[in-house]
């Protein structure tokens, strides 16, 4: 196999799963980080939340398919809670996945990327990063998180050849949004501009604009969110 190598988490289902089949049409072989199996050139199992586990399956994606060029954390944990119903252990899952993933794996693959001085990372945040929302403060505040690393750390490396960016999705179509969210609610649709949720294909291509097109975008967030934010 041939081709430049991406990581994805999360890449057993939703955005994951379809950033992982965009870059494959396009070349690229990609080791899939997920819980679960991912259909990709490299399933590899891991809990995001744990930096030891990640470096380690890294490392094996490095050593079976060739240098990373590229990182995508969409990888992620959502749960609708009143704030005065979050427990400590919320909190902390809430940020261990979403910051602590995007975290650790950086950690792993910056070395290389600054090392060959080039490389990119796109971590995958959310619109209520930006608007908040009812029930949920502590989804909201860990995708706030990932924008504060995202731009500190594009500037600290893009000198270097590593161009670090976000994408912020709003209400996506994929199974982190239950049935019964209100996200799907007909009545919330009529809210939204484009009147639909966004697809997990049109989130991907904006990764992918961003891992490749994008040449001169650093430290952005771009918000493929069917106008739920404005």
């Amino acid at each position: 196999m041939t081709g430049p190598v991406a990581v994805v988490t999360g890449a057993a289902s939703g955005i994951g799963a379809a950033v992982a089949a965009r870059l494959t049409s396009a070349g690229w072989l990609v080791a899939g980080l997920d819980l679960n199996p991912s259909d990709s050139a490299l399933p590899l199992t891991a809990d995001v939340a744990d930096p030891a586990a990640v470096g380690t399956a890294i490392g094996a994606a490095e050593a079976t398919l060739g240098p990373v060029e590229a990182l995508v954390t969409a990888a992620g944990h959502y749960e609708r809670v009143p704030f005065d119903d979050i427990t400590a252990a919320s909190w902390h899952r809430m940020l261990r996945v979403h910051v602590g993933g995007l975290v650790g794996a950086a950690r792993a693959v910056l070395p290389g990327m600054l090392a060959r001085g080039r490389g990119a990372i796109v971590a995958v945040t959310s619109e209520l990063a930006v608007g908040g929302g009812d029930g949920d403060a502590h989804y909201a505040a860990a995708k706030g998180a990932v924008i504060g690393v995202v731009r500190s750390l594009a500037a600290e490396v893009a000198g270097r050849g590593v161009r670090v960016n976000a994408v912020a999705p709003g209400p996506t179509d994929t199974p982190l949004l239950a049935a019964d969210s209100p996200w799907r609610a007909p009545e919330y649709l009529a809210t939204l501009p484009a009147g639909r949720l966004a697809t997990p294909a049109e989130i991907a291509a904006t990764v992918a604009f961003l891992l490749t097109e994008g040449s001169f975008v650093i430290g952005e967030v771009l918000s493929p969110n069917s106008g739920a934010v404005i």
